[in-house]
């Protein structure tokens, strides 16, 4: 099969399917991590009481549009795509923030906030430490309860590209609003694929995502745990090989070790440069957003795996999840364009 998107006259080279989540950012040292009983480095869920309270306790706190896949879209719209985000606020105060900050980026909003929902929009406190690692504590909200009804056809059919996100798996009604969206897309010849998003949403889901994996996916981006995750055994290269049997194109990032792309049984591996994060927040999804952009744009697959080590680089070497800088020009710097 092709994995490269065979329609350039489509509204969206891109369009991304998630949860619409407003992130909270402050610093914060490992002994107020400990104080607030916060796990470090990693995502969790917290109900509506505690995540008023951790609120409450954080200092300087800076606000922007979040959630895994709107930053992708972020970083896409950064680099002169045009992207839409199906997603499901509220029409609350950090809704309509939420809305229009996605709008302002470049992002078409596609589902306008929800009136008199009952639930309010998602937020998630994350806690920077000095080494850079975040810790995420996430109130889903509204965002949780993004179902097929939310997903449009027309939408969904004039996506060159879907990308779905891992997180919105624990819900039943996100397993149907996924399926939807792939499927639209691959009927109307787009190619859909998944960021994993987190090694404790296979563990939840594993046969599920296998499933979705082998059957309604053209390509899959995960971490070395998220990877490794879907068949708890000890080898990486193992798991790779796995899933790069269920699906064309399985993308590994390896953190200081580099990336392993497998396409079709060619791998390819790309190398890093290591360098010490000012805030890891943000680095995967703006992996997939350069490694995107190369999909979307016919890049050889190291060109496609550079890409997202640029634009990964970039967002770690500032506070908060999307670039800064002009990543079409880092690209150009790099000799990637």
């Amino acid at each position: 099969m092709t994995l490269t998107p065979q329609h350039p006259t489509k509204k969206y080279q891109v369009v991304g399917i998630g949860n619409a989540i407003v992130d909270v950012i402050s610093r914060s040292d490992d002994s107020f991590l400990e104080l607030m009983g916060i796990e470090k480095g990693i995502m969790q869920l917290v109900e509506r009481e505690r995540a008023e309270t951790l609120y409450g306790a954080m200092e300087n706190r800076v606000q922007a549009a979040g959630g895994s896949v709107a930053n992708t879209l972020a970083g896409l719209g950064n680099l002169g795509l045009n992207t839409g985000f199906i997603g499901r606020v509220r029409d609350d105060a950090l809704g309509r923030f939420y809305a229009e900050s996605m709008e302002k980026g470049g992002t078409d909003f596609v589902n306008a906030p929800v009136a008199g929902g009952e639930l309010p929009s998602s937020r998630s406190m994350i806690f920077v430490s000095p080494d850079g690692e975040r810790s995420m504590n996430t109130y889903l909200g509204i965002s949780a309860e993004l179902g097929p009804e939310d997903v449009s056809e027309d939408v969904a059919a004039q996506a060159e590209i879907v990308f779905l996100e891992g997180y919105l798996f624990d819900k039943p009604k996100g397993k149907e609003a996924f399926l939807r969206a792939a499927r639209t897309c691959r009927k109307a010849g787009g190619l859909a694929g998944i960021a994993i998003s987190d090694p404790f949403c296979v563990e939840r889901h594993r046969e599920d995502f296998l499933r979705l994996i082998a059957n309604e996916m053209d390509y899959v981006i995960g971490n070395e745990a998220e990877i490794r995750s879907l068949y708890q055994d000890d080898s990486l290269e193992k798991d790779l090989a796995r899933v790069a049997e269920l699906c064309p194109l399985v993308v590994c990032t390896r953190s200081g070790d580099g990336v392993s792309i497998m396409r079709e049984g060619v791998r390819t591996d790309v190398p890093v440069t290591k360098v010490v994060p000012v805030d890891a927040t943000g680095a995967g999804d703006q992996f997939a957003a350069g490694f995107l952009y190369g999909l979307a744009t016919g890049a050889d697959m190291e060109t496609a795996g550079r890409m997202g080590t640029v634009a990964a680089s970039e967002v770690i070497s500032h506070m908060g999840p999307r670039p800064e800088a002009d990543l079409k020009a880092l690209f150009r710097r790099n000799g990637l364009i």
